[in-house]
């Protein structure tokens, strides 16, 4: 049967994209549903800040009548421009079994971007480093998480028969919590608080920290992460969005700031309770029922996994221990919350500065995933 592709124009539309990704995984106990306001709003030029220096267009397959894929095609100038390329990315991207489906979702896409000048094709990618990235080809057999894109082991397949090569492999480690601080990260703690001035500060109120450090922890993620594969630095615009959207559901007591003996903001560790258990029970959607289970993963911390959501240390405090003193605050911290393990999330296979953090702590590298890369013609 005929593989048609069409663009998504009409919130009819978006619903179907948006709700293939539930039908195609309702019966895998290891995805993570996507929340469907978030995907809405994130594809939204309205909603979305990016859309500044972005422009991105979604569409589905269909056969007959009914989706079988999805994907949609994003042009990050700002990207580009930094670094001196005229790539298409491709995101948000399911499919089912079948390489007509998939030959046919990707020639779209390569398509749109050769119309607009483009001459690589890369992902899976968002806009930013903010949206979910990379396909999953190690750890099918592991509950994903949150911030992550959990597919199916016929997906690289699929990538390697239509051409497309490795350019970035993530990894990500499952990292059980410690009894006590590994000794080296305590000397190491004590040794930076007494050379560079260093401290641990934690904040109570999210009005103040949002107030006092909001724009500075977006500003120093901008500065630190500038170097890693394919960063988009975020605009002002961008910055006030995520400070009013996400700044409110962390847990204070897992977010250590670090400070230097004049109080500018020199790195940062962010954690959450693990909500992956709670996205299952949602099932994409905050209502009727969804809120509540994520009220209590966040409220009640009843899992006993927390995931990584950001580290940041500045630039010239890179591999001096800096770190140290996150681990110096959050481990005991974890430990009381009853968490037993921490989720690391996707780091660069390439950078070694934070993979070398976990060699004092009991850790596993459970799942890899990889962004492709394609010339076009």
């Amino acid at each position: 049967m005929a593989i048609t592709i069409k663009p998504v124009t009409t919130k009819k539309d978006m619903k179907r994209f948006i709700c293939f990704n539930y039908e195609l995984y309702k019966d895998s106990p290891y995805a993570v549903p996507e929340l469907y306001n978030d995907v809405r709003d994130t594809l939204d030029p309205e909603k979305n800040a990016a859309y500044a220096f972005c422009e991105a267009q979604a569409f589905i397959a269909y056969k007959v009548d009914k989706v079988v894929g999805r994907i949609v095609a994003i042009i990050n100038h700002k990207a580009n421009e930094a670094w001196g390329k005229k790539v298409v990315r491709f995101g948000w991207v399911d499919f089912i079994d079948d390489a007509e489906v998939v030959d046919a979702l990707f020639a779209t896409v390569e398509q749109w971007g050769r119309e607009r000048g483009m001459n690589e094709v890369q992902g899976p990618l968002g806009f930013t480093d903010f949206d979910p990235e990379g396909m999953l080809i190690e750890g099918f057999d592991r509950m994903s998480t949150m911030v992550t894109i959990y597919n199916y082991p016929y997906y690289p397949r699929h990538m390697e028969r239509m051409g497309y090569e490795k350019d970035a492999d993530w990894v990500e480690y499952l990292l059980k919590t410690p009894d006590a601080l590994p000794d080296k990260h305590a000397r190491v703690a004590r040794i930076v608080r007494e050379r560079f001035g260093l401290k641990v500060i934690k904040y109570t109120s999210h009005r103040k920290l949002a107030k006092e450090r909001g724009v500075a922890i977006f500003e120093l993620l901008n500065e630190a992460y500038s170097h890693l594969y394919g960063y988009s630095a975020l605009s002002m615009e961008q910055i006030q969005q995520y400070i009013k959207n996400y700044l409110p559901l962390l847990d204070l007591r897992l977010v250590p700031i670090i400070v230097d003996k004049d109080d500018n903001l020199v790195g940062f560790g962010i954690l959450l309770p693990s909500l992956a258990q709670a996205f299952q029970k949602a099932k994409g959607f905050m209502f009727p029922f969804g809120w509540w289970h994520l009220l209590k993963a966040l409220k009640w911390n009843n899992t006993e996994t927390s995931e990584m959501l950001l580290v940041a240390v500045k630039p010239e405090y890179q591999g001096k221990g800096a770190v140290a003193l996150i681990f110096e605050d959050i481990v005991p911290v974890h430990s009381k919350l009853g968490f037993k393990y921490s989720e690391s999330n996707p780091e660069l296979e390439l950078n070694t500065k934070i993979q070398s953090q976990w060699d004092y702590f009991e850790r596993e590298n459970h799942k890899r995933r990889r962004a492709y890369m394609k010339k076009l013609q």
